[in-house]
């Protein structure tokens, strides 16, 4: 895997904790065991940005009021949806 960091083909996957402020800005949640890229090489760590955009989407389209302060990143993914995608999104 290539690190779009730093080009170097050591990247690897990995599954992290980030923090995701939900869309009405009222809180922050802990998402475990996120889908991510690690670099020996330069020392990142970091989401692709497709995966970012469909914990957004998620986020834009669920009732974020019973989420827990802390869940996985499955456990997100499998909240049932009011919408079947954004239609905010441009």
């Amino acid at each position: 895997m290539q690190c779009m960091w730093c080009d170097s083909n050591q990247a690897e996957e990995a599954k992290m904790t980030g923090y995701w402020e939900l869309p009405d800005g009222s809180r922050a949640i802990e998402i475990k065991e996120i889908p991510s890229v690690t670099c020996p090489d330069c020392g990142m760590e970091y989401q692709e940005e497709t995966l970012v955009e469909e914990i957004e989407d998620q986020m834009m389209l669920i009732d974020t009021k019973p989420l827990p302060n802390s869940l996985t990143f499955k456990e997100l993914m499998d909240v049932p949806r009011f919408l079947k995608r954004n239609y905010f999104k441009l």
